[in-house]
């Protein structure tokens, strides 16, 4: 639902038909890593701010600052907002716009991981550590060498291995990067032409660099073939996630302008992947961000929506959703809004 196309919801009714309701209301979050850290969801949100930027292709209004953790004991539970967990001024390299952020735990140690913008206008991304889930973290002076674009995302495999996946067109970047260099030059492919992949780097077992250079992901249509650029229904647009499930990688994401979460299906993290289905049909706003945690012996998935302000788009809410793998490993798609 773009932000164009808002004048004739009636949000009283919209936010009577929505299968689930924002987990805080006294801020604005968006694109929610969650994850399960000692027996507690943990939620790793962007802080939407009015911003009053005039609304561009590059997200310009997208002006976020700072971060804040969420935590919930249960999908019913009352969540708890534990306050600033890291500013942008305390981040030596990064001028402004902390979007989409990820976290990890590994040794007792916390680590959130986020882009922002150098004073140079380039996205980099960064690492902060803690002693606990809920920060506050402490930033690395640098940027992650090696490190571009936006919306990290990081996966822990079952062999301790951690693999970043990244990267977010139009805004993002990632149009003007060809074999992880950037040059002012490039734009998108044509429509025939295969679309922008996903990137992909291992970590360090210290979780602070990229132990190998980022590779793209392919994903892939059922025939085998790179997804092009024209299928803007099922091609990457940005904000990755990693889940696994019966032994299978599942990679999801955004497809952007036209508001879908998708996800595709490999055998190893560094795919290919097959195109798979969708996850979540349009919310109110522009933007749809995810990810998928697992508690325990069922999967939630986290979104947001901008039905608590009524259609702005970069001012928006966290919800969250029992997801549902189905018999033949695909996923059950999700309507936001019941009929």
């Amino acid at each position: 639902m773009p932000e164009d196309s808002i004048d004739h919801i009636d949000f009283d009714k919209l936010n009577e038909k929505a299968i689930s309701q924002p987990l805080v209301s006294h801020i604005y979050t968006a694109d929610p890593s969650a994850h399960y850290f000692d027996g507690k969801i943990y939620i790793y949100p962007s802080h939407d701010i009015e911003s009053n930027i005039p609304f561009d292709d590059l997200g310009s209004h997208f002006a976020m600052e700072d971060y804040h953790v969420i935590s919930v004991d249960s999908e019913n539970g009352e969540a708890t907002d534990h306050g600033v967990a890291l500013h942008v001024k305390d981040v030596a390299w990064a001028e402004k716009q902390m979007w989409a952020p990820d976290a990890a735990h590994k040794n007792g140690k916390y680590y959130l991981y986020f882009p922002a913008k150098k004073a140079d206008g380039i996205f980099q991304i960064g690492v902060a550590v803690s002693d606990s889930p809920t920060g506050p973290f402490t930033p690395e002076s640098e940027a992650i060498k090696g490190s571009y674009t936006i919306d990290p995302a990081v996966f822990e495999d079952e062999d301790g291995s951690y693999y970043m996946y990244f990267g977010g067109i139009w805004g993002g970047q990632l149009q003007k990067y060809r074999n992880n260099v950037y040059n002012s030059n490039n734009e998108l492919p044509k429509p025939n032409e295969p679309a922008l992949l996903p990137i992909v780097a291992k970590m360090t077992d210290d979780l602070l660099e990229f132990s190998e250079e980022p590779k793209e992901i392919k994903i892939l249509d059922e025939n085998g073939e790179l997804l092009l650029e024209g299928d803007n229904d099922r091609r990457f647009f940005e904000a990755s996630w990693m889940h696994k499930y019966n032994g299978k990688y599942y990679f999801s994401y955004s497809t952007g302008d036209t508001h879908f979460i998708c996800y595709a299906i490999g055998d190893n993290p560094y795919g290919p992947f097959t195109y798979g289905g969708r996850i979540l049909e349009p919310v109110v706003g522009w933007t749809s961000h995810h990810s998928i945690c697992q508690v325990e012996d069922k999967f939630y998935l986290f979104y947001h929506d901008s039905s608590l302000s009524k259609g702005v788009t970069h001012l928006r809410s966290v919800k969250m959703v029992e997801l549902e793998h189905q018999a033949d490993g695909h996923i059950k798609t999700i309507s936001p809004y019941s009929l």
